[in-house]
């Protein structure tokens, strides 16, 4: 599966990204990066602007703007992607909640 967000592998090429919270130890403060709120908050708005752009691309196409359909249908992959990979993401935050509240005090 491709990785548009670059969830997978960082901005720099091929080093693993890994969560904010393996990189800073407990109570280390913002001053090491972003936190969970804020990378979310990137991500989904750069869903978002990949979903638009998907959806402009497919209007010019319909409406004769446009010719290049090889490009349109790379933004609607990329869009579906990097949609699927936020349901992901969105699944799994959802689990770990159930999970801490299951716990025992």
């Amino acid at each position: 599966m491709a990785d548009p967000l670059g969830f997978i592998s960082g901005a720099s090429g091929g080093t693993p990204l890994r969560p904010d919270f393996v990189k800073r130890p407990e109570g280390a403060g913002d001053s090491n990066g972003p936190g969970f709120k804020e990378m979310l908050a990137r991500n989904l708005d750069e869903v978002n602007r990949a979903q638009q752009e998907a959806n402009r691309a497919v209007e010019d196409v319909l409406t004769g703007q446009r010719t290049d359909v090889e490009r349109v249908i790379d933004a609607t992959r990329k869009a579906d992607d990097a949609f699927r990979m936020l349901q992901a993401l969105r699944n799994r935050v959802m689990e770990a909640y159930d999970e801490v509240k299951q716990m025992r005090v």
